[in-house]
């Protein structure tokens, strides 16, 4: 009898066959993980697991990690993956992942969805093609003079005017907590938008152990900027970051990145991920002039109950109002409402 070759989309895949299927496929990334949907199941227990996967008779094919989420400014959307940077299809061939597509779309029009969002870092097929993100990626070397060179002369300079304003680097885990979350709640309130709740960090913390680590910069004993950072495959990933007003003019950034690299290199990483930006925005262009490339990432859409893709980025018009009333609020009330109101920016 030849090999049954017909693909069924299963709901609720059983976390034996979804985890090794992750773990060894290339294109995985670490928003495809369970230790992510634990994450996210514990940040925001309104966002609803859905995920998809794919089988060839009992072997998998493809995956797809999907969360019903509250959308703008009522009803409900399908995210793949939520506060990811990518985590959209993963499959073996262009069949297993049209399969996972199908399937998608007919749930989300029997739950009423507004759209579903996958994050791809590859467009798959004609869908609807957002053109906002880029990722900034670029290799690490085993020497530190020679990542030192690679980074463009301003930002060695910036470098070298952190260490005269005598700013100390520290990693470590949980004992950095509190100061890294000072520093990116004022950060976030700064730039207008509402900050992920505390215990989305301490679900990292205790989710990905060895596996993630907080940067941070001091002046003294007070904090002027921080990153939280996950060690990925070959990779490591500076993902949350943030600084004080007061450490920017001390080019505390450049030097918690240099910090971050130099740890890298000394622990064998390959690749420095700098994460997503948008096209144009201020941190676009701070990566852009440590001499990375910008590589797009096609967020693509199903579009359900829409005939536009959402537009939540803080460029769009439409929040400029708000932000600037935010970033007027005194600290202790974003902190305690930001929270809240994150889960509706997935």
């Amino acid at each position: 009898m030849p090999p049954d070759e017909t693909i069924r989309v299963q709901e609720k895949p059983p976390a034996e066959l979804w985890a090794p299927y992750v773990e060894a496929h290339p294109d995985a990334t670490l928003f495809h993980g369970l230790a992510w949907q634990r994450v996210l199941e514990h940040t925001f227990p309104s966002y609803r697991p859905a995920h998809r996967i794919a089988l060839r008779g009992d072997r998998v094919c493809g995956v797809l990690p999907l969360y019903r989420v509250p959308s703008l400014p009522f009803g409900c959307a399908l995210v793949s993956s939520p506060l990811g940077v990518t985590g959209g299809v993963v499959a073996d061939d262009d069949a297993a992942a049209q399969a996972l597509l199908d399937d998608t779309a007919a749930f989300a029009a029997r739950i009423g969805a507004r759209y579903v969002e996958l994050r791809h870092e590859r467009a798959i097929g004609s869908l609807p093609t957002k053109d906002l993100y880029v990722c900034f990626k670029k290799e690490i070397f085993p020497d530190h003079e020679a990542n030192l060179m690679a980074i463009p002369g301003k930002q060695r300079r910036g470098i070298r005017i952190a260490e005269r304003h005598g700013l100390t680097a520290r990693d470590g885990g949980a004992e950095l907590l509190d100061a890294f979350y000072s520093v990116y709640t004022l950060n976030m309130r700064n730039l207008g938008s509402p900050a992920f709740p505390r215990r989305h960090f301490e679900s990292m913390l205790r989710e990905y152990g060895d596996r993630c680590r907080i940067f941070c910069a001091f002046q003294g004993e007070t904090i002027t900027s921080g990153a939280f950072t996950f060690f990925y495959r070959d990779r490591i990933m500076p993902y949350y970051a943030a600084a004080s007003p007061e450490g920017m003019v001390a080019s505390t950034n450049e030097y918690m990145y240099w910090s971050v690299m130099r740890y890298g290199a000394d622990h064998g990483f390959k690749v420095f991920d700098f994460g997503r930006s948008k096209k144009d925005s201020g941190s676009y262009h701070f990566k852009r002039h440590w001499g990375f490339t910008p590589t797009p990432l096609p967020y693509q859409y199903q579009l359900i109950g829409t005939s536009q893709m959402p537009n939540l980025s803080p460029a769009n018009p439409k929040f400029a109002m708000i932000i600037e009333t935010w970033r007027r609020l005194p600290i202790g009330f974003t902190r305690w409402l930001g929270p809240m109101l994150s889960r509706y920016f997935p």
